[in-house]
């Protein structure tokens, strides 16, 4: 049995068209994804629209794992408030309670002290860059507004075991190679 070329191009070709809508897929995931986040910092106001509580500095109210959606306004920051704030140095944003605030009348500044719940220290000035007493509006990337336990800890999981993060990377992409359509 005897295979044509033409035979052969168009099974070459199958796999290339098949291996093209792959990567397109797998692009458009990626995509509507990034959009998503996008449109949740447009629809929130904050720069982190939804953050994991990685450890259990704010139990008991929220435990480690906890997702909590965050909202930017410009509404004033109070004492007992739940925010999300970076400091410099820090990329990951950190979730504590507002204990001291201040409010500069004439400028509109406000100057806010932190503390997680579970802390027995009794502020977070430990965290905040070197020389720095408190967290300027700008350091704040959000308030909560609502939480889902336990949810977070996908994102732990992989994040603190890579090995865990390899094997569902490789897994997916051996089922994206294989997968027949």
């Amino acid at each position: 049995m005897e295979f044509s070329p033409k035979l052969i191009d168009s099974i070459k070709s199958f796999h290339f068209r098949k291996s093209i809508t792959q990567l397109v897929t797998v692009g458009m995931v990626i995509a509507s994804a990034l959009m998503l986040w996008i449109g949740l910092m447009c629809i929130t106001g904050s720069e982190a629209p939804i953050v994991v509580v990685l450890s259990g500095s704010m139990e008991p109210g929220f435990k480690r794992g906890d997702i909590l959606f965050m909202r930017m306004s410009k509404d004033p920051i109070r004492v007992g408030d739940i925010l999300s704030f970076t400091v410099d140095g820090h990329e990951i944003p950190i979730v504590h309670r507002a204990i001291k605030v201040h409010e500069y009348q004439n400028t509109g500044e406000v100057d806010v002290l932190t503390k997680g719940d579970n802390n027995s220290y009794g502020d977070d000035m430990f965290l905040y860059t070197q020389g720095q007493m408190s967290l300027k509006r700008d350091h704040i990337t959000g308030k909560a507004i609502g939480f889902l336990p336990y949810v977070g800890w996908a994102t732990i999981l992989l994040t603190e075991k890579p090995l865990v993060k390899y094997i569902l990377i490789g897994s997916l992409g051996l089922l994206v190679v294989f997968s027949k359509e």
